[in-house]
């Protein structure tokens, strides 16, 4: 509401009560002037009252319009932040759908080594199928790295004995055999030991393991004139490798001693790697035998054409006797045509019957 407004509504009720008690005790007279007084006031307050309506309904449509300007900017604000809220949280649950993806791919991918590592340690429980693992992995390495004609499985030597593995080298040092060994019950044993007594037992126990099978593979596998003077064990472990250098070294040398040399799939890899150039280098050598016969024969070759390029020009040489000769029968037969051409014929008047004389020209008697 208008303050001025209200205030002189006040005034001019404050004016006719006034009024009305200043004449109410003048009379017939007062009162008269007392109607028509209040006639007056009613028609200024009606006119106030007009006014302040008049401006109470602007200020209410102005204030109607700022309100609905301003309900119409919060919703705008409203809707756009609604519409943001909304796009992002839609781009968050892409997101999360997207993470959620991607840890269900792990969870599977964890199931199946859970799975893989279960299956690994039942084949490494037990003896034969841990056996057959690492035959499977020594013969991976070999196929990786050598050349098919370099090596051969599971051969039987003449001792009877089947070895896993054969590299075929030339001489020396002749056939190398490779068995696979996996003395993992002591290597556990050894691991899982929590005291002195208990260690050195188990480090004993897995000490005689590995040297059962060094000496195996001395015995049965390095034939004199058949195989190499050493052969290797293939340990399938890095940690078996490992542990065995750490805590058994003199096992390592008794292995040495016996030209059994122990090696895990790093180390395997390395002495592949150094026969393959062994077989590079031998076949590059028979390949410059073979180059080095070649050029001999091309030497043989080459004397045979000196020969019968000799030949060839001693046939030129007479060929050549032989047009100088024509030439020269050639010149005497152009000469004495030229000699005929230069005959004189004598007229013989007396008798012209007789034949004519001939002038002769000296020739060479040929």
């Amino acid at each position: 509401m208008d303050i001025d407004l209200l205030l002189a509504l006040i005034a001019v009720a404050a004016a006719a009560v006034a009024v009305f008690l200043a004449l109410r005790g003048r009379g017939s007279a007062g009162e008269s002037e007392l109607a028509g007084r209040l006639t007056q006031l009613a028609e200024q307050q009606a006119l106030a009252q007009s006014q302040l309506a008049e401006r109470l309904q602007a200020q209410e449509r102005a204030l109607t319009k700022a309100i609905e300007e301003r309900l119409a900017h919060v919703s705008r604000r409203v809707g756009e932040s609604l519409t943001k809220q909304a796009t992002d949280t839609a781009n968050t649950m892409g997101d999360l759908k997207a993470h959620l993806a991607v840890i269900g791919k792990a969870q599977e991918n964890i199931s199946k080594l859970s799975k893989d590592v279960v299956d690994l340690q039942e084949v490494l429980s037990n003896k034969q199928a841990r056996g057959a693992f690492g035959e499977i992995q020594l013969e991976d390495q070999v196929r990786n790295a050598l050349p098919p004609s370099a090596y051969d499985f599971q051969v039987t030597l003449s001792s009877g004995s089947r070895v896993d593995c054969l590299l075929k080298l030339p001489n020396p040092p002749g056939s190398i055999a490779i068995d696979a060994k996996f003395p993992l019950e002591g290597y556990h044993a050894l691991r899982k030991a929590e005291d002195d007594a208990s260690r050195t037992a188990a480090r004993r126990a897995f000490a005689t393991d590995v040297m059962k099978h060094v000496n195996d593979i001395a015995e049965r596998y390095i034939i004199a004139g058949e195989t190499a003077e050493s052969a290797l064990m293939f340990l399938p472990s890095e940690a078996v490798y490992a542990e065995l250098h750490a805590e058994l070294g003199e096992v390592v040398e008794k292995s040495y001693r016996a030209r059994v040399y122990i090696v895990s799939p790093t180390t395997l890899m390395a002495t592949l790697n150094t026969i393959r150039a062994i077989l590079k280098d031998a076949q590059m050598r028979e390949q410059a035998g073979l180059i080095q016969k070649e050029v001999r024969l091309m030497a043989d070759d080459v004397g045979r054409l000196d020969d019968r390029v000799e030949k060839l020009q001693r046939h030129f040489g007479q060929v050549d006797d032989d047009i100088r000769q024509i030439r020269i029968s050639t010149d005497k037969v152009t000469k004495r045509a030229n000699r005929i051409d230069e005959v004189e014929i004598e007229e013989i008047e007396e008798d012209p019957v007789a034949p004519p004389k001939l002038t002769a020209i000296d020739g060479d008697g040929e």
